[in-house]
């Protein structure tokens, strides 16, 4: 195993959008952000993948039957079938076993303890990158202490609490390098699960807001200046997946 994989463990490298209208997603967000599409196929399965400046970033899927839309990010690890032991073992739950994909790696779909759902990823050969496109990944939670622990456990990910919006706010990380982010559930939010929610880049967070409602998209939160970091707005894009814009301020 390489350094460099090593140091990647942790890091969410490819993001899709799981809806019962996949094709509807697509458009929209082509639309908003002018992101392109190509189509890989394997066997029966065609999968239109999330492609920007060549390369590609994630892609659109269907969800079964009755399940919400959702964004779900991807994780790299060494080894999927010995992280999904690790999930288990840390009081996690697996939804969908691990499974190989021909020419791309092995994944299985897992949630925390306190349900919020993400994928565990291996790849063959190098990695994807979501840096530029996917930019932030950020868990919703309501039992933050368990989860710094589960997350410490499953990935080795260290987290320190900085001032947040709303209250305390942990940043995850592996060495230097920042992973991800997550939070303690507001009060005001008890009819949200706990999740994982991604963020995109955005030129523009205000205009390409006023742009997503004309798509059909809804206001969730924002847009709001964090100090120091950037410009975020939550949506609710038309399949009713929540994701969120951001604009950095370096």
């Amino acid at each position: 195993m390489s350094t460099g994989v090593q140091t990647a463990v942790g890091r969410f490298v490819w993001h899709d959008h799981i809806s019962a209208d996949p094709e509807t997603a697509r458009k929209f967000y082509a639309e908003l952000l002018g992101w392109q599409t190509e189509i890989w196929k394997t066997g029966d399965l065609v999968y239109p993948m999330i492609s920007v400046d060549g390369e590609a970033h994630g892609g659109f899927g269907r969800a079964p039957e009755g399940a919400p839309s959702n964004w779900l990010a991807h994780a790299l690890v060494t080894d999927v079938d010995e992280g999904v032991l690790n999930v288990e073992a840390s009081g996690g739950r697996v939804i969908e076993p691990a499974m190989d994909l021909p020419d791309v790696g092995r994944m299985a779909v897992v949630s925390d303890p306190q349900g919020a759902v993400f994928s565990l990823f291996a790849a063959v050969g190098e990695a994807p990158t979501a840096r530029g496109v996917f930019v932030w990944d950020e868990l919703v939670t309501t039992d933050i202490a368990a989860a710094k622990t589960f997350y410490r456990d499953v990935f080795g990910w260290e987290a320190r609490d900085v001032d947040g919006l709303t209250g305390p706010y942990t940043l995850f990380r592996s060495g230097e390098t920042d992973r991800a982010g997550g939070m303690q559930r507001r009060a005001d939010m008890t009819e949200v699960p706990p999740h994982w929610m991604s963020y995109l880049a955005a030129d523009d967070v205000d205009t390409t807001l006023a742009r997503a409602g004309g798509l059909g998209a809804h206001t969730a939160f924002g847009p709001v200046d964090i100090p120091d970091q950037g410009r975020i707005a939550v949506l609710i894009d038309p399949t009713g997946a929540a994701f969120g814009l951001f604009k950095s301020s370096h």
